[in-house]
Order: structure tokens, then sequence, then C-alpha cells
């Protein structure tokens, strides 16, 4: 009286259509898709973009670190950087760690 009777349809025919696989898939890869090119790709190239600020760095030049230090690069090693964060006060960081390197003559 209250449910009412239910129809059941007969299966499509999906044995004679070969691009009824193809189109079920499509929506699948436009997400991937647009995921590689809004998500993947512009963290990429920051990564890359670090890398290579990393990678320019010299003695002399004025950094911050992700700690928030301050400094200026005294000393320059494989995995390792000195920075002077005050008169005679020198600290020893990681290179990763550099997160921005500022212009010359910022820190006084």
């Amino acid at each position: 009286m209250f449910i009412s009777n239910a129809f059941a349809q007969a299966p499509a025919a999906t044995a004679a259509d070969g691009g009824s696989s193809l189109m079920s898939m499509l929506p699948l890869v436009l997400m991937f898709v647009v995921l590689y090119f809004i998500m993947i790709r512009p963290q990429q190239k920051r990564a890359k973009e670090h890398k290579a600020m990393i990678d320019a760095i010299g003695k002399g030049d004025e950094i911050v670190t992700s700690g928030g230090l301050l400094g200026k690069v005294t000393k320059i090693g494989d995995n390792y950087l000195s920075i002077e964060i005050a008169n005679g006060v020198e600290a020893q960081c990681q290179r990763g760690s550099v997160i921005q390197v500022l212009p010359k003559g910022t820190i006084k």
C-alpha cells in the first residue's frame, strides 16, 4: 500500500559499444590532468626555484632562515652555512632552512 512496485530495467547493450569504456575513464583522466596543472606543476616549479636560490648563496649574502633568524653568511659548507646574526655572534644552519635571500644592506 505505501511501497510502490519497483520494476527492473533491462541492461543496456554495452558489449557492442566499445567506446563506453573510454567514456567512463574520461572523467578520471580529466581529474588527473587538472590536478597536475593546479597542484603538482606549481609545486615542482617552486621547489626548483628554491634549490636554485640555495645553490646561489654566497659569502656576504643576507638571508632569512625558516626559524626566523636574519643574518649574513660568513662561511659556506656543503650542507651547512655559518651566519652572523649579531656582532661577534655566529650560528650554523642547514642550507635547506634558508627561505629567502635579502637584498644587500637590508640588515644593519
